[in-house]
């Protein structure tokens, strides 16, 4: 019996495997086209503004107006959907390929509800069965060695990201970085931990949501030196183009932990760029520059912090606060009444 259910599911997976490379071939040809798309230019005036007017199927040069193609096909579903329950229930598919799960969420899932399509209780004779069934799905979801470690440095992956509250965006790059990472061997010698460590922090320098390596070392079980010494192996392995980080971008996050209000965040910003447009903030760590700029306009408008209740959220010391705000306040002419 047992082998059976074994043979039904190595069917299932080369059926998968089948389904997986015809969904490869049809992204290709959607990307060519879409390559196609990106060179068409209006004959008339040369632009490349073009607009589909989904209304009239009708492809428009936003510039002089010609009417370039028409009656093309909307490829967008015929339904509408006025809440989230409707769009659920009409759509057809299942959910979008994702990089942060190993298999890019193209395998199939046996439901742990013991219910049939019509949601009606399945018998007590086929729920044993049924639960073979996923012990065994669950057993041959991960088939070979590269798989077990992206099925286990993307759980940890998401864990770390998730303690770190960081959007979806920032997943699906961090996860990319790592694949590459595997594809080239940088594994090897190093901890899964530490790589999915160093793929996060790159991963956040890339889409400009910056953590320090200290946030990151809180929540991954690798030390911050560790975290670091992967980070730049990767980055130069892989040729990450990545520009240090700027204190404007922390601004807001530490902005939003103080409860200050926008002016007070705008004031900051732009005590920041007249900094960097002075070479201020050059040799300096961006959260500390960023902690004193921030403490200077909330003295400004009206809205003081202490230096205390700045450094614990920026994570930086007193004294650094000290020591930056009082370079700024110098070198920017601004006048600060304690």
């Amino acid at each position: 019996m047992i082998v059976q259910e074994v043979e039904k599911l190595k069917i299932l997976q080369t059926e998968r495997e089948a389904l997986r490379n015809r969904l490869k071939e049809r992204v290709k040809e959607h990307e060519k086209k879409a390559e196609d798309h990106t060179e068409t230019v209006c004959p008339e005036c040369g632009s490349r503004q073009l607009v589909h007017d989904y209304e009239r199927a009708e492809l428009v040069c936003q510039n002089c107006g010609l009417v370039i193609d028409d009656d093309f096909i909307d490829r967008g579903p015929e339904w509408r959907a006025f809440d989230h329950d409707q769009r659920m229930k009409r759509s057809r598919v299942g959910a979008p390929m994702t990089f942060t799960i190993h298999d890019k969420g193209l395998s199939t899932m046996i439901d742990w509800r013991n219910r049939d399509s019509y949601g009606r209780a399945i018998s007590s004779k086929n729920r044993a069965q049924l639960y073979r069934l996923r012990k065994w799905q669950r057993r041959i979801r991960v088939s070979n060695a590269t798989e077990r470690n992206l099925a286990f440095a993307l759980s940890e992956l998401d864990r770390m990201a998730s303690a770190l509250g960081l959007p979806r965006n920032v997943r699906e790059t961090a996860a990319v970085v790592y694949r590459d990472a595997v594809d080239k061997n940088l594994i090897r010698g190093r901890s899964i931990e530490g790589v999915a460590a160093a793929a996060l922090y790159a991963a956040c320098r890339q889409c400009s949501v910056p953590r320090t390596l200290d946030e990151i070392a809180e929540v991954s079980r690798v030390s911050r030196k560790e975290i670091g010494r992967t980070y730049r192996f990767i980055s130069r392995e892989l040729g990450l183009k990545l520009l240090p980080t700027s204190p404007i971008d922390y601004v807001p996050r530490f902005c939003s932990g103080l409860n200050l209000k926008g002016e007070v965040q705008s004031r900051a910003v732009e005590i920041l760029r007249q900094a960097g447009e002075r070479e201020l903030t050059s040799g300096r760590g961006p959260t500390g520059v960023a902690a004193a700029a921030i403490y200077i306009s909330s003295i400004l408008g009206g809205e003081r912090r202490t230096q205390r209740e700045v450094a614990e959220v920026a994570g930086v010391t007193e004294v650094t606060i000290r020591n930056r705000y009082k370079e700024l306040a110098e070198k920017l002419d601004i006048e600060i009444i304690l």
